[in-house]
C-alpha cells in the first residue's frame, strides 16, 4: 500500500468487532479499505499532506450498520406520505388527514402510513369512518406492518373492489353484511388495486408482483425513480447504514441502482432479491438465477429469493400451529402449502440461491424450517444460510433447529409490542398467555446457537439501528415468569454488524474494522459504553463512511 493513507480517524473509542483486537484508538483507510487499526501514534504515521483526518472526539466508532431487512424503493416513496404513528382517536385522525389533504390539493390519491390497528379504540376502522373525514378524494391508510390497509368508499370504488373480488389464499377484502367492502383490506392482493391509485406502483412492483414495469418507463419516469431511490439511500446513510438487504426486488431496481452507481456512486451497498409469489410457476426461479449471475459485485448483488409464507398476527393472517386465542376456530391461511413451499425451497437451493421467507407465526416458522430440511436432504448439505424472517412466534421444538440447519434468524427487535410505543394489543391477546414465552424469542434463539441478524423492516418501523439496538436491550417480559429476551449492547451491535455480514457471506470483508476489510464505518456523537440503554438514542451518527467515501456528515 501507499505510505500515506487517504483518510484517518483518530481520537476514537473504536469498537472493531474483531476478536483479536476488540478496541483501538485510530484507523486508516486507503483504496476503499481499512489498511491499519491501532493506537493514535501508529496511525498518525500514515498521515500525509492530502490525508483527510476525522477526529472522533473520544466518541464511539463502529462498523457501518448492516440493515438486514428493509424495503428501499417503497420506503423512500413513503417518506412523502402522511405519517400517522402516534395518532389516536377520531378527532386527531380527522385533523391529520384533513391537514395532509389541504397540503396536497392535486394528489391523485392520498396515502397514510403507520396507523394503529386500534386507532379508534376497540372496534375496527370502516370506510364510513374515513368517509366522515374525507369522502370526495380517494384515501387509504396502512397499518405499521403494511399487511392491512383501510380505505374510504371513493378509493374502493375507483379501485373496483367495493363489491369484493376473488383473491388467492391468504388475502381478504373484508365484506359487510350489506354485500359491500367494509374498507379493511388484508394483504397485498387485496389492497394493491387501491394503493395503485397513487401512481407509485413501480416503487412497489418488487413487493406486489415481483415483476417488471409494463410499459417500460420513460426516461423521465426513470429519473423520477432514481431520485426516489437516491432519497432512500441518503436516508440510510444518515442513520449510519452502509449495507442493505432489500426484501423486495426485480431487475428494474437493480438497473436503477446501477445507474446511480455510474452517475455518482452509491451511498450504500445493496442486495436485491427475486421475489417469488405464490402465483408463479417454479420455472420463474430461472429469473432469480439470472439476477444472481448478472449482479454480484460488492456494491450491488442478488442471489437471494424472497418469499412470503404468511401474513401477520394482528390481522389473523399469520399462520399458527394452534388456533388464535381470540379466534379459536382459526389458525391462519398460508400463502403456500407446506408441500409447495418445500418444492420451491428445494429447487432454489439446488440452484445455489439463498432463500429468505417472511414467517411470522409458529406454524409458518415450522413449515419453512421443514422446507429447508427437505432441501438439505434432497440436495445434500451445503453452507446455504437460508433465512427465516421475523419469527414473532415460535414453538419450543423449533428453536434448536436453527443451529441444526444453519438457518438464520432475521429479526426486528423494534417490532416487539411493549417497546418504543408499540401497543400490546391486539397482538398479546391474539397470541394468548400460554404462548407469550415464545413470542419474539431473540434471546432464546441466540442462546440456542442460531445465527442472528437485526433490521427494522423499514418502512414498517423506523430505520434507525441505534433505536433497534435500544429496543433489544430494553425488552421486558409481558408476564411474570416469562423468559428475559433482552440482549446486551455487544450482542445487539453484533446483530447489526457481524451478523449482517455473515448472513450475506461477507464476513471476510465487512462487519468488522480490521485491515483488509471494506472501509464501511460510522462515527457516533457519543460513547456507547458511557450511556445507559435508556439514553442510547441520544447518540447519533455524525459521519458515515462507505467504501472510504463520506456519505453523510452532520
Amino acid at each position: 500500500m501507499s505510505r500515506n493513507a487517504e483518510l484517518i480517524i483518530v481520537n476514537g473509542r473504536i469498537r472493531t468487532m474483531d476478536e483479536d483486537q476488540p478496541r483501538a484508538e485510530a484507523l486508516a483507510v486507503s483504496g476503499g479499505e481499512i489498511v491499519a487499526v491501532g493506537d493514535r501514534t501508529a496511525i498518525e504515521a500514515l498521515r500525509g499532506a492530502a490525508t483527510r483526518v476525522i477526529d472522533a472526539g473520544m466518541n464511539s466508532v463502529v462498523p457501518g450498520f448492516i440493515e438486514g431487512h428493509m424495503h428501499l424503493f417503497s420506503g423512500a416513496a413513503e417518506l412523502a406520505h402522511l405519517q400517522l404513528s402516534g395518532v389516536h382517536g377520531a378527532i386527531a385522525l380527522h385533523a391529520a388527514i384533513q391537514d395532509y389533504a389541504r397540503s396536497r390539493p392535486d394528489a391523485p390519491m392520498l396515502l397514510g402510513q403507520g396507523v394503529d390497528y386500534l386507532v379508534l379504540g376497540e372496534r375496527p376502522v370502516t370506510r364510513h369512518d374515513l368517509d366522515r373525514i374525507i369522502s370526495d378524494r380517494p384515501f387509504a391508510m396502512a397499518a405499521p406492518d403494511h399487511h392491512t390497509v383501510w380505505a374510504n368508499t371513493k378509493a374502493l370504488e375507483m379501485a373496483g373492489v367495493l363489491t369484493g373480488k376473488k383473491l388467492r389464499p391468504g388475502n381478504e377484502i373484508v365484506m359487510g353484511e350489506d354485500g359491500f367492502a367494509t374498507g379493511e383490506l388484508r394483504e397485498n392482493e387485496a389492497f394493491n388495486p387501491v394503493i395503485a391509485l397513487a401512481g407509485e406502483e413501480r416503487a412497489r412492483l418488487g413487493l406486489s408482483t415481483g415483476g417488471e414495469p409494463d410499459p417500460v418507463p420513460s426516461q423521465k419516469e426513470r429519473e423520477v425513480d432514481r431520485d426516489t431511490m437516491q432519497r432512500g439511500l441518503d436516508w440510510c446513510a444518515r442513520h449510519g447504514i452502509t449495507s442493505i438487504h432489500n426484501m423486495d426486488g426485480n431487475f428494474y431496481q437493480l438497473e436503477l441502482l446501477s445507474e446511480i452507481e455510474d452517475l455518482a456512486g452509491l451511498h450504500c451497498r445493496v442486495k436485491i432479491p427475486f421475489h417469488f409469489k405464490n402465483f408463479m410457476k417454479i420455472e420463474m426461479l430461472e429469473k432469480a438465477s439470472l439476477m444472481a449471475e448478472r449482479y454480484r459485485s460488492e456494491w450491488i448483488s442478488s442471489g437471494l429469493v424472497k418469499i412470503f409464507y404468511d401474513g401477520v398476527i394482528e390481522s389473523w393472517t399469520g399462520v399458527l400451529v394452534d388456533p388464535y386465542s381470540d379466534r379459536p376456530e382459526w389458525r391462519g391461511e398460508p400463502l403456500f402449502t407446506p408441500e409447495r413451499f418445500a418444492e420451491i425451497a428445494t429447487e432454489a437451493d439446488r440452484r445455489g440461491l439463498q432463500i429468505a421467507v417472511h414467517s411470522i407465526g409458529d406454524g409458518a416458522v415450522r413449515a419453512v424450517l421443514d422446507g429447508y430440511e427437505k432441501a438439505r436432504r434432497t440436495n445434500g448439505v451445503r453452507d446455504s444460510r437460508h433465512r427465516v424472517e421475523h419469527i414473532e412466534l415460535i414453538s419450543q421444538a423449533e428453536i434448536p433447529r436453527f443451529a441444526e440447519l444453519g438457518a438464520i434468524a432475521s429479526m426486528q427487535p423494534i417490532h416487539a409490542p411493549g417497546v418504543h410505543g408499540v401497543p400490546l394489543e391486539p397482538t398479546v391477546s391474539r397470541i394468548g398467555r400460554g404462548r407469550w414465552p415464545y413470542a419474539f424469542p431473540v434471546r432464546s434463539l441466540l442462546s440456542a446457537g442460531a445465527p442472528l441478524v437485526f433490521a427494522s423492516d423499514w418502512p414498517v418501523a423506523p430505520i434507525d439501528p441505534i433505536l433497534g439496538m435500544q429496543a433489544a436491550m430494553l425488552r421486558k417480559p409481558w408476564g411474570d415468569g416469562d423468559p428475559d429476551q433482552s440482549l446486551t449492547l455487544d450482542e445487539a451491535l453484533a446483530a447489526y454488524t457481524i451478523g449482517g455480514a455473515y448472513v450475506e457471506f461477507m464476513e471476510h470483508r465487512k462487519g468488522r474494522l480490521k485491515p483488509g476489510y471494506l472501509a464501511d464505518i460510522v462515527v457516533l456523537s457519543g460513547d456507547l459504553d458511557a450511556r445507559p440503554a435508556e439514553d442510547l438514542t441520544k447518540i447519533r451518527p455524525v459521519t458515515t463512511i462507505c467504501g472510504g467515501r463520506v456519505t453523510f456528515r452532520d
